[in-house]
């Protein structure tokens, strides 16, 4: 059997996605060793949707290895310890702002900016409630940008939330075979 692949798995704040993420995520320890990673506010902010320690348990369970948590930790993911791919799932309007603007203030920020230096993709799933009004412009030029590539989105209650877009998690592998490949999952909307 082939060596696996390193596939470094960020998380941001959106937890209501968790659930979807944590199910989709299995299929990933099946072809790739991952390395997981969390924003600050994502490791320490406890929600209606759980506690963060639990939310830390299940993603260093997942994984089998300890959480990176600070930019300190992150920043070695470019030179030192390089990643074949990066997913942030999911990513929050507030990541994808500071990725399309280069601001690194975050555990999941200075992983993608180290992870870029190699030249390699980062994979982004979107779940923000302004996905198609605030945040678009950034999910604009985050598309138009070399080495990005995006889960297939949509809406995920047009009724309720009509600005709001989610990925589709159970297309995360597929999204990042894809993007090994150097191309993007399609069709990238859906309905």
């Amino acid at each position: 059997m082939p060596e696996k692949k390193t596939l470094g798995l960020a998380l941001c704040g959106s937890y209501c996605t968790y659930e979807k993420l944590f199910a989709a995520a299995e299929a990933l320890t099946e072809r790739f060793d991952l390395v997981p990673i969390m924003s600050e506010t994502a490791a320490e902010t406890d929600s209606r949707f759980g506690p963060a320690a639990e939310h830390l348990r299940r993603l260093m369970a997942l994984c089998g290895r300890r959480v990176i948590t600070t930019i300190a930790e992150a920043e070695p993911l470019g030179p030192a310890h390089p990643l074949d791919a990066l997913l942030i799932a999911p990513c929050t309007g507030n990541t994808l702002a500071k990725l399309a603007h280069g601001v690194t203030d975050s555990a999941v920020t200075m992983a993608a900016k180290a992870h870029l230096r190699n030249g390699r993709p980062v994979i982004l799933a979107p779940s923000t409630n302004d996905g198609l009004s605030a945040s678009a412009e950034n999910i604009g030029r985050l598309l138009n940008r070399k080495h990005f590539y995006f889960v297939p989105f949509g809406q995920d209650d047009p009724a309720g939330k009509p600005c709001s877009l989610q990925a589709d998690f159970g297309l995360l592998l597929p999204a990042v075979e894809a993007a090994l490949e150097g191309r993007q999952l399609q069709p990238l909307l859906r309905g």
